[in-house]
């Protein structure tokens, strides 16, 4: 997604209006773990790299679109690499370390990864409107971005994190299958989002937006449930 203006201004604008919503929800989440709370740096560096993912994942969706003919295959690989790359976020910055030792820490840590990812990919489709003087555009771009978008990725990572969570204290065997079980389901939500967003130009996102409420409350209570498992 190329840059299509240089004015500071345009781009401290859809900077913040795509930082700024991440970080309410981010503050939101955390809020939930605020009992065991976890390093504020590594918090950080785990959300700058979940920004940096956005730069990474570009380029390789663009081959994927270069390479595969089918509109849905696209759909479904473009998503993949997100989750994928996401996910690999949070494991470079844990590598080595032993800070991701409740089970809560996974989805916190993965929440923390996506949000960072939504903050610069809504950043950027915010540039357009911005950089054309269409205020009001902007701005209901923005909150459509901030109510879809940004929690698609919330619960599609979030969806991994909790995987990973139930499974903490299980054999190895079944900590596979769960996390195989969370990236399914978590590409799964983000393809059909995709699906209906993009195929219908948006046509269906009050269906598709009461549709992600439904699983960030099961997200939520999933949330709470391996909160208390850790605990």
């Amino acid at each position: 997604m190329a840059l299509l203006t240089s004015d500071p201004k345009i781009l401290t604008l859809a900077f913040l209006g795509g930082i700024v919503p991440s970080l309410l929800w981010l503050w939101f989440w955390l809020k939930e773990d605020d009992e065991h709370p976890e390093p504020k740096t590594l918090l950080t560096l785990v959300f700058i790299l979940g920004m940096a993912s956005v730069i990474v994942v570009l380029p390789i969706q663009k081959f994927i679109q270069s390479v595969i003919s089918s509109p849905d295959g696209q759909l479904v690989l473009w998503a993949s690499v997100e989750e994928i790359l996401k996910y690999l976020a949070v494991l470079i910055i844990l590598y080595k370390t032993n800070n991701a030792n409740e089970p809560i820490d996974w989805p916190i840590y993965l929440i923390t990864a996506a949000l960072g990812f939504a903050a610069l990919e809504n950043a950027l489709f915010l540039v357009k409107p911005f950089s054309i003087s269409e205020a009001t555009v902007a701005l209901l771009t923005g909150q459509l971005r901030f109510l879809g978008s940004t929690l698609l990725h919330t619960v599609s990572s979030g969806t991994i994190g909790i995987a990973i969570g139930l499974s903490f204290y299980m054999q190895e065997f079944k900590k596979k299958y769960f996390l195989f079980i969370g990236f399914l389901v978590a590409i799964s939500l983000h393809s059909v989002f995709n699906f209906f967003i993009i195929k219908n130009d948006g046509n269906d996102f009050l269906k598709v937006f009461a549709f992600l409420w439904v699983v960030t409350i099961i997200v939520m209570l999933l949330f709470e449930k391996v909160r208390r498992m850790s605990e």
